[in-house]
């Protein structure tokens, strides 16, 4: 394995617990937005390590920059959903925790 394989490897490695983090704030936070909140964040970031690791494994450019594009294409469908689904939220009297 060359250098490059390592830091890809390292990268796909980091990005797992920001799954594994989002998953357990999803379950252990008490109200919608801060649901919203771990996960949007957590697994944004996860995703965009996977992604990269990923791409500098597969040493393509042409690949790196494809799941660049799908991570990127995820941040805006995930920024996009959170804010539906608190604008709903809020719409039907769910009110913020702690408020």
């Amino acid at each position: 394995m060359n250098t490059w394989q390592w830091i890809g490897g390292l990268l796909v490695f980091l990005g797992i617990p920001f799954f594994l983090l989002g998953t357990l704030g999803l379950l252990r936070f008490p109200d919608v937005y801060t649901r919203l909140h771990a996960l949007a964040k957590a697994d944004n970031v996860g995703l965009g390590l996977v992604c990269i690791g990923l791409g500098i494994q597969s040493g393509s450019v042409v690949l790196l920059l494809k799941l660049i594009l799908i991570w990127v294409l995820m941040l805006i469908a995930s920024a996009t959903a959170a804010g539906l689904i608190a604008r709903t939220a809020l719409s039907r009297g769910l009110r913020p925790w702690g408020t």
